[in-house]
């Protein structure tokens, strides 16, 4: 193993956390790190499909195109996640910092002939692929269902646990701080709201006592459970 893949600080809950120490190692040897700054791009929609990569540290998200030219996220990419789709021939998304960020790297052509040798890699990005699935109809249905005021909690709530997860934050914890990835446009075009409704529900929360805001992103939950109820109402 080499000394990129022991100080890897999402080695264990990555892709690469289901190799042995000899496939670590093949591995290893394939990728290059890169860091990306906030709003630069990695992949753009329609690109020729030449890579695959691991989320290390920051947050991406996935934009399309719509019909009228305008750009819709439909995706946001935590640490550990996994970038690409092997065996496609071009990108589906465009790949976005929304803060500084970096990636391992993967040229497709290799990682897809590693994937035929390691049915566990290949089993695991499987899992992980219906996972991703299962996960973004749960999204769907929420935003088909609820209001305003439940989109937004649910998205602060969301954020809360995959920051949690990637130790950049305590789920749900009580004051804890946290560095929201996105503007509230962004928020918005996540929620499928405007930028008025959201800031809106924010200063909502702020005068009930949910939350409390600090500067341009960071956001702190002073009351966890009410922010669930909000969350759970219709």
């Amino acid at each position: 193993m080499t000394k990129v893949c022991e100080d890897c600080v999402v080695r264990d809950r990555s892709l690469c956390g289901t190799l042995d120490d000899a496939a670590l190692t093949e591995m290893s040897r394939l990728g290059r790190r890169r860091k990306l700054a906030a709003g630069e791009s990695l992949q753009f929609e329609g690109d020729d499909n030449i890579l695959c990569a691991n989320v290390l540290g920051g947050v991406l998200k996935l934009s399309s195109l719509t019909p009228s030219g305008d750009a819709q996220t439909v995706g946001l990419l935590y640490p550990a996640d996994f970038i690409g789709r092997p065996y496609a021939d071009t990108v589906d998304h465009d790949i976005t910092a929304l803060t500084e960020a970096e990636v391992c790297i993967f040229a497709r052509a290799p990682f897809e002939r590693m994937m035929a040798e390691n049915i566990q890699l290949e089993r695991q990005l499987l899992e992980r692929t219906l996972s991703e699935l299962e996960r973004s109809r749960r999204w769907l249905l929420f935003l088909g269902r609820k209001s305003a005021s439940a989109r937004l909690a649910g998205l602060i709530i969301d954020i809360d646990r995959r920051m949690a997860q990637t130790g950049c934050g305590a789920d749900l914890g009580i004051g804890q701080l946290i560095q929201l990835p996105l503007t509230r446009t962004e928020m918005a075009d996540v929620l499928g709201l405007t930028i008025e409704t959201v800031s809106r529900e924010i200063g909502k929360l702020k005068d009930a006592g949910v939350i409390a805001t600090e500067g341009r992103r960071g956001l702190r939950i002073l009351k966890p459970a009410a922010l669930k109820a909000i969350m759970d109402s219709e």
